[in-house]
Formats: structure tokens, sequence, C-alpha cells
């Protein structure tokens, strides 16, 4: 265990069983196969990648609102992938999760005041009722809000300040760790600006360590330090940010980056799309996931490959650290 990390996953896997037929043999779909993953205290680390690869199954596996399949986690220095009930309570008011859809992840038929109050007391955080009321006014007034819409019900807000609620909700507990599984991706650009600069503002306050999903490259080069790139439910690259972005290695992440649309048309290119479909999660072969989208797959890539550092703090699953040539470059969208 690393002393400065505050979460690891050692093989965490989570396969889900599916037969296609009554009489057929059991097969599995491995939305996580193997991730191992350290993220540090205090740092904002970046989880990417298509719809699909598993990203949200990783965040709601390392919450365990998902059991894992197998592998290990590690909170703080103790192992929690086999914790449960009353062992488990501390650990989830240390670590705390705001959903993509804010409306969703919010009781209608509570008032905001109720939301807040009810994990402060489940958690034995108050002693008193004027203590929790004092405390939501307190949060209330952190996420931007004032202390009339505590009285209110969820319906009554726009999204942003239902995000905001959301977030207030997750601080009740006081935790150390956020899972935020895009928590901007519903909202409009100038109301994702204001929740971004939220989040940064809380962490630095509170001392918070942030796990964020996305598949918005923009939002994930603003706000994280290290990034893990996913496809289909392993991790292919991992990176601090100024690196991933100016020197990705893996061919997935040269596609990814060069999908992102440019806002200046003097600069405008032609958006990359990757070749061929994603490969169906179920029964999964040995070779590389990649294979069948990459341009500069060969006989070795049937066996799939390990994650390797090829630099420092700079780690890629493939058996190729390529320098791609101008004609690679073009065939797969990469920007100069």
């Amino acid at each position: 265990m690393d002393k400065q990390a505050i979460l690891e996953t050692t093989d965490l896997s989570k396969w889900y069983p599916v037969r296609k037929g009554r009489f057929s043999e059991k097969a599995y779909l491995r939305a996580l196969d193997g991730v191992t993953l350290s993220i540090q205290k205090g740092e904002t680390f970046g989880l990417v990648g298509e719809s699909g690869c598993g990203k949200t199954t990783f965040g709601r596996t390392i919450m365990r609102l998902i059991e894992p399949s197998g592998g290990s986690m590690f909170f703080d220095g103790e192992e929690i992938s086999k914790l449960r009930g009353r062992r488990l309570k501390p650990v989830r008011r240390k670590m705390q999760m705001v959903f993509q859809d804010p409306y969703a992840s919010l009781d209608p038929r509570q008032s905001i005041r109720s939301t807040l109050i009810e994990p402060m007391r489940i958690h034995n955080l108050v002693s008193s009722k004027a203590e929790a009321e004092r405390l939501a006014e307190d949060l209330i007034k952190r996420v931007g809000l004032n202390q009339d819409h505590l009285s209110r019900f969820p319906h009554e807000f726009s999204g942003g300040q239902r995000q905001r609620i959301t977030i207030a909700a997750a601080l009740a507990v006081k935790p150390v760790f956020m899972v935020l599984d895009e928590p901007t991706s519903s909202l409009d650009v100038s109301v994702q600006a204001q929740i971004l600069r939220l989040l940064h503002d809380l962490q630095k306050e509170f001392g918070l360590t942030y796990l964020f999903i996305s598949h918005n490259m923009a939002v994930i080069r603003q706000v994280c330090d290290r990034i893990a790139v996913m496809y289909l439910g392993r991790v292919v690259e991992l990176a601090g940010t100024k690196t991933l972005f100016q020197n990705p290695k893996h061919p997935y992440t040269k596609a990814l980056l060069a999908s992102v649309p440019i806002p200046d048309p003097s600069r405008r290119k032609e958006l990359a799309v990757l070749q061929g479909d994603v490969p169906s999660a179920v029964g999964i072969h040995a070779d590389c996931r990649f294979r069948s989208r990459c341009a500069f797959a060969t006989k070795k890539c049937e066996v799939s490959p390990p994650l390797v550092e090829v630099e420092k703090d700079h780690w890629i699953e493939c058996h190729y650290d390529i320098d791609f040539d101008s004609q690679a470059q073009r065939d797969l969208g990469q920007r100069t």
C-alpha cells in the first residue's frame, strides 16, 4: 500500500453473467477486467473513455454500490472489498459520490433541509436539531445557494442548482474522498464552469480527493492532475495530464484527443473517426482489446499486452511504443 495513496485497486474486476439461451453455456460481460490504479491524497484523478468502457462501473464498485467480482480495494490503508454492515458504515461516510443526473439522485418527496440533515443523523454527526439546522444552512451557503432554498423540493430548482444541492448532500457527512460521475455533462456550458469552480474551491477548503469521471476531454484537461484512459474494462494509458495531452502513446488515446473539437475556425480540422465497432464485452478473447480498431495491429497483438511504464509515471497497455509518422498521424487524425 502506497503511504501517499488514499485509494488503491489491484486487479479489480466486475463480471456480469449472461446466458443467450436456455441451454447455452453461461458467458460473462466483463465490465471491469483487472483494473489496477492508485489515487493519491489531495489530487483530482481523471477517468476517461467512450460510453460503455467501464468508467461508471469502476466508480460504483469502489464505492461498494456494486459488489466486485474479484481483486482488492484499499481505502486509506484498509481493505474494503470484503467489509460488511457496521464495519462498512464508517468507510461510506468518508467516501461520497455525486451522480450524473442530479434530479434522479435526489428524493422528490424530501425537502432540501431533510436531504442535508438525514445523512448527518445517520452517521451521528449532530447532537441536536439546532446543530443540524445550523450545519444545513452553512452547507447550502457554501455551494452558492441561500437559506430560503432549504424549505423547497428538488423539482423547484434548475439543473445547476440541483447539482449544487447534491454536492452539499455529499459534503454533509464530512468525506475525504468523492467520486464525481459526469457531474457537469447534463449542464449548460456556463453552468459547467460555475460547478467546476465550486468543486475546485471546495477541494482546497476541505482537502478533498476527487475521482473525476468524464468523456469530455476539455473538462478533464482543465481539472485533473493525472488521467487514466479506459477501453473495454481495462486501463490502456495512465499519465499526468500535461504528459497525456502533449505526448499520448496509446493509439486509442491519440484517437480520443483527435476527436476533440477546436473552437478556432482557422485551426479546425475534420474530426477523426475511429474505424470499426467497439467489440462486445461478452466473451472477450485473450488478444488486445483495441486490436480490431487499431491501424497498427500485428500478429503480436493476438496476446493481450501488459500495462508497462514507458517513461517515468507514464504507463500504456500496448505492445509497441510507436513513433507515429506523418501518414499514421493522418490516419488517426492526430493534431499537430
